[in-house]
């Protein structure tokens, strides 16, 4: 069984991150999303938020799959909670050239940390290869419009959790 890791913060969850899942979907029979806690930052969303929304978002858009995804939090380095959920295999999305640039270097390192884990790189569809997390809280906390860059459960998330503020 080919077990995929696809580590993140996804506070929220953009409709980049649903283009990743699809096709991490496609190359492993288990994906094992990591939710990334830090205790110096404070994220918009709690973990629990931040699974459930995936597990919907999940629900919705692969429903033949969504048995084989799980979601789990980590706070140590990225390929070690890889190995602890036994993945052969870690997801990082690309967006541009910066981000390939940096993305490029963690595999080196990781693979010196752990050879048996391969980075593959998702590239971004052209429809959200712009869309990052920061820019969706910015632009909802200024009361912009956020529905073209996330799914609609996350887009009433993101409006009631600024109304909470």
């Amino acid at each position: 069984m080919r077990i995929a890791f696809y580590p993140g913060s996804f506070d929220p969850m953009t409709n980049g991150h649903i283009h990743v899942l699809e096709q991490s979907l496609a190359l492993c029979d288990r994906l094992v999303v990591g939710i990334g806690v830090h205790p110096g930052k404070t994220p918009m969303f709690s973990f629990d938020q931040r699974a459930g929304m995936i597990a919907e978002v999940v629900a919705a858009h692969f429903a033949q799959r969504a048995v084989d995804v799980s979601v789990v939090s980590f706070e140590n380095l990225v390929v070690e909670a890889a190995q602890d959920c036994g993945a052969s295999v870690l997801v990082r999305g690309l967006r541009d050239g910066t981000d390939l640039d940096y993305e490029m270097q963690m595999a080196g390192m990781n693979r010196a940390m752990a050879p048996g884990i391969t980075t593959v790189f998702a590239p971004a569809y052209p429809e959200s290869r712009h869309i990052t997390a920061t820019l969706v809280r910015q632009i909802a906390k200024m009361g912009g419009d956020v529905a073209p860059f996330v799914p609609a459960l996350v887009q009433k998330a993101l409006a009631a959790r600024i109304s909470e503020v």
